[in-house]
């Protein structure tokens, strides 16, 4: 099974080797998708976590255990027809190939089924066309 959290670090657990507990602990694979973290300095991570259902909840009391807020809040990516006007800035971020600029016609096209809501295309955007659009039933937890 796999989810996408975001976790929250406070200054004091920026040091942590969370990524390697989580393997080694819990048998959980850890992709980072984009993270934000400096020394002494709180941060920002993007992680899709990979392994068994009951691994992962026991992994995600853990990081909270640990003083990291989670954001378990669903969401996709959505593109704005109105304000995209195919430019393509995305798709060369975008690391798994959900943004692709299609030829001869010039076009950008968005696999949803591909998107890892990793949000890199989000900032990318000159015309501020790409959104995360929250699922408004997901519980978030800090």
């Amino acid at each position: 099974m796999k989810r996408r959290i975001t976790l929250h670090f406070p200054r004091e657990a920026v040091h942590q080797p969370i990524t390697y507990r989580l393997a080694v602990e819990f048998d959980i694979a850890a992709k980072i998708l984009r993270a934000q973290i400096a020394p002494n300095q709180s941060g920002t991570m993007v992680v899709e976590l990979s392994g068994d259902i009951d691994d992962l909840d026991a992994a995600e009391q853990w990081l909270e255990g640990q003083g990291l807020g989670l954001n378990r809040a669903a969401g996709q990516i959505q593109i704005d027809p109105q304000l995209c006007v195919d430019c393509g800035i995305c798709s060369s971020l975008c690391p798994s190939g959900a943004l692709t600029f299609a030829e001869p016609d010039c076009r950008l096209e968005f696999n949803a089924q591909r998107c890892l809501v990793c949000e890199q295309c989000i900032p990318s955007c000159p015309f501020e066309a790409i959104a995360l659009v929250l699922d408004s039933s997901s519980v978030a937890a800090s």
